[in-house]
């Protein structure tokens, strides 16, 4: 599995999520799936250095209660 970012707008905010794909169409479905209103801006294999420094916020996955 490979590390994404994808870059996402929601309404007037930008966003940036770190999730692992197979890649880099799944990583921004599974982006949507999570997100259905948000625009997808980019997606990009992760950058290990520069990421370290910035990093960005992960895919939060659903608990079943």
């Amino acid at each position: 599995m490979t590390t994404y970012t994808v870059g996402l707008r929601l309404g007037t905010r930008a966003k940036a999520l770190t999730i692992e794909a197979e890649d880099a169409l799944l990583a921004a479905l599974k982006i949507k799936l999570e997100n259905p209103e948000a625009f997808i801006t980019y997606v990009r294999k992760s950058n290990r250095r520069g990421d370290r420094r910035h990093p960005h916020e992960g895919l939060r996955t659903k608990r079943a209660a």
